[in-house]
């Protein structure tokens, strides 16, 4: 049988056109945090299965590519469940192994934290448009901070880093989980319902509030608490002003909603609005839920209206560190769609501003020794003045050859032949 050529479904190979894109999109993203004070970590691709696993992934839990254990300590015959087969998994985000990580060299770090982690992650999910098996997420969490600063840090550098991209028009959608709790607390729902309840809202964009009414009254809650529910959302669905609707939904959920709570998301929208380095606007939606279970307080994500989707998000995790440790550590991260990045980067025709000419120098079959040598230390001197020079052998087919070359971005070409 031969050998399969195509990679594995959900995974994709790279070619040199998109691979420039995104080394160049990776060195913004790098140089833009790294002004913001990032410091680059890593962390290994695979975690114990015990820890990914820990009811705080969401969804994501389900989507674990596990790895069976080794040699010795795998043992098919005698198993009995899948612990006795699996001890490991691939990581299907950065932030857990990130806890791991602050939980296992907290001594030997500053506080508060600021991490820049790039690398790929693994989930079994459903390939479609901008979603992968395998791909690549680029992660920034300042981890110690407990006042909204770390908030306002993310979503700048971020939207910061979209900016030099080129990307405009974009929003900062944001919420927060104890609005969300108070929402539904006021409606009169059960705590152990929460959950199912937010399922359902996240919902919203999809099916609509008469959507959410159908679902949550055919899951059997009062009618009731739904419609109370509900009119919330009516009254700030026409107000533009995300300052102005928080007020209006405090004003009405009362003391089931914290003042500490709405004063520190209308600070981190006016402080972001007034500093902002990019076209975007920050916008409140009580509907944003986001489907980890790790998440705390503030959420927000990024809608590029070119994709028509979320293109990355975040938010704050202060109990997440606590679960290794047995201490809380106030912690908060933004991570970038970084593959739909570059899918509407590939689809808008993106070139690499700036780059320096790309020479290739096309020497024939059996060209003499000694004149190759001088060929290559013209080559050599090139680039020590930031040129880039491609040295190959002339192929038959020089035309065709050519025009591979000028589609990876070559402009130039010398042709060195034994004459």
């Amino acid at each position: 049988m031969a050998l399969a050529k195509k990679p594995v479904t959900g995974m994709k190979d790279i070619l040199p056109e998109e691979m420039q894109i995104r080394d160049y999109v990776i060195g913004v993203i790098k140089d833009t945090y790294r002004s913001f004070g990032f410091t680059p970590i890593d962390t290994p691709c695979m975690e114990s299965i015990g820890n990914l696993s820990s009811k705080q992934g969401g969804e994501n839990e389900k989507l674990i590519f596990k790895v069976l254990k080794r040699g010795e300590k795998l043992k098919l015959e005698t198993a009995e469940s899948e612990a006795d087969l699996v001890d490991m998994g691939m990581r299907y985000d950065l932030t857990l192994p990130l806890a791991r990580f602050y939980s296992n060299n907290a001594n030997n770090l500053p506080s508060p934290f600021k991490a820049l982690q790039i690398g790929s992650v693994w989930r079994a999910d459903r390939p479609q448009r901008g979603r992968y098996r395998q791909f690549t997420q680029c992660d920034i969490d300042i981890l110690g901070e407990p006042s909204d600063l770390a908030e306002i840090e993310l979503i700048l550098a971020t939207t910061t880093t979209l900016g030099k991209l080129g990307f405009k028009n974009f929003e900062i959608r944001i919420n927060e989980r104890r609005i969300l709790k108070a929402m539904a607390a006021y409606s009169g729902f059960s705590e152990d319902a929460y959950d199912e309840i937010f399922i359902t809202l996240d919902k919203m964009d999809k099916i609509g509030l008469d959507g959410v009414a159908e679902e949550l009254t055919g899951a059997g809650h009062a009618k009731e608490s739904v419609d109370k529910y509900l009119d919330l959302f009516k009254i700030v669905d026409n107000e533009p002003d995300g300052v102005k609707a928080i007020g209006m939904l405090a004003d009405k959920l009362g003391d089931f909603l914290e003042d500490e709570v709405k004063q520190n998301l209308v600070e981190i929208i006016e402080s972001v609005e007034k500093t902002k380095a990019a076209d975007f606007k920050m916008v409140f939606d009580p509907t944003l839920v986001r489907g980890m279970g790790y998440y705390t307080g503030t959420i927000f994500e990024i809608a590029i209206p070119e994709f028509g989707g979320s293109c990355g998000g975040g938010g704050r995790y202060d109990k997440m560190i606590g679960n290794f440790t047995g201490n809380n550590v106030p912690a908060c991260g933004f991570s970038i769609g970084f593959e739909r990045i570059i899918l509407l980067l590939m689809e808008q025709g993106f070139q690499i501003p700036e780059q320096p000419k790309k020479i290739a120098y096309l020497i024939e079959k059996n060209y003499p020794a000694d004149k190759l040598c001088e060929v290559i230390g013209k080559a050599q001197d090139a680039r020590k003045n930031g040129q880039h020079v491609l040295v190959v052998r002339m192929n038959k087919n020089k035309k065709f050859q050519k025009e591979k070359l000028t589609a990876e971005g070559y402009e130039e070409f010398e042709e060195f032949f034994n004459r």
